[in-house]
């Protein structure tokens, strides 16, 4: 069985959306919008009241129709949403957060590093090399097309 990446997103540390891309032909921008900002407040809930040895990767934070959300929370606070697309088939959450949360992850720690980005900025990032980065991932390319189950 197989998932598709349907959206990637990265939230800032004061909840403003800094990057949303949606990879889904069937569904419009804005569903995704709303999936993204309601799995911020499922993922401030974990993190209020969770252990405080929290792990960096939080798992699955809600399914709702086809799609499965899937969460992570940096060391800075800044969120990432996972929504992948699944039919009758269980996504490991090792799968998860080597294959996809770890690569994301990688690729915003690489443009955080850059001299001339700012940290505090709530501007969506631009980047060239962080989209291409975000679309390698999220289109798989030079790996397989979807994840393998």
């Amino acid at each position: 069985m197989s998932s598709d990446i349907n959206c990637i997103a990265l939230i800032g540390k004061q909840n403003t959306p800094l990057y949303i891309k949606n990879f889904s032909n069937t569904h419009p921008d804005l569903k995704y919008h709303y999936i993204v900002h309601t799995s911020i407040d499922v993922i401030e809930e974990r993190v209020t009241n969770g252990p405080k040895n929290l792990d960096l990767y939080i798992g699955l934070l809600y399914a709702m129709e086809d799609l499965a959300v899937y969460g992570y929370i940096t060391n800075t606070r800044v969120k990432c949403v996972v929504v992948v697309s699944v039919s009758d088939c269980v996504i490991r959450d090792a799968d998860m957060k080597a294959q996809i949360f770890k690569r994301v992850h990688t690729a915003y720690a690489s443009q955080v590093c850059n001299p001339f980005y700012n940290l505090d900025s709530q501007k969506p990032l631009s980047s060239k090399a962080f989209v291409k980065a975000i679309d390698a991932i999220g289109f798989n390319k030079g790996t397989q097309s979807t994840l393998d189950i």
